[in-house]
């Protein structure tokens, strides 16, 4: 069995990308109030600061803020996902793996995390999730992607609602693509 190794900063700032094992699925925005229950259930269980988050079909991005004391972001996206899993039907084609460790086949097993280095890497990151939609095509502007913390950027005053147009005019200015 592989040990994962996982960055352990207490307190620190992490960027997550966590996907749905079907690439090609929409349960994610489908089924979006239970995935804010999940979400917010395992808020109240082991509290920490949401600073960006996107919620896409089949994939979500999020930057955390852990308390001083604590490093475990691993249980609290093990937390979100068993939670929102438990009210959806099992993929009729999950592994034999899967069906013996009772998973139902709705995530991806692992994911994506990265910790924050600086503010330069934080503001790069807050500026990738809200853009993402717009790079995936969803949407022409980040400010017509409803699940995403970019409104709350620009109830804030954080961030312009012209922020992140269309792709054709932003991406080569913002991120060097």
């Amino acid at each position: 069995m592989s040990e994962y190794r996982r960055v352990r900063i207490e307190g620190g700032w992490f960027f997550f990308t966590v996907t749905l094992a079907d690439r090609s699925a929409d349960l994610l925005v489908r089924h979006i109030e239970p995935l804010r229950n999940a979400y917010a259930a395992a808020l109240r269980r082991d509290p920490f600061e949401t600073i960006a988050i996107c919620v896409l079909p089949d994939h979500l991005h999020a930057i955390w803020s852990l308390p001083e004391d604590d490093a475990d972001f691993s249980r609290r996206w093990s937390l979100i996902k068993h939670d929102f899993s438990c009210g959806l039907p099992a993929s009729p084609d999950r592994s034999a793996s899967k069906r013996a460790k009772r998973e139902k086949g709705v995530w991806q097993r692992r994911y994506w995390e990265h910790a924050i280095r600086d503010e330069t890497d934080l503001s790069r990151h807050v500026d990738y999730i809200h853009f993402n939609p717009v790079k995936h095509g969803l949407v022409s502007r980040a400010c017509d992607w409803p699940h995403s913390s970019f409104h709350r950027y620009v109830a804030r005053g954080m961030l312009p609602v012209d922020w992140g147009g269309d792709a054709r005019e932003t991406v080569g200015i913002r991120f060097g693509e």
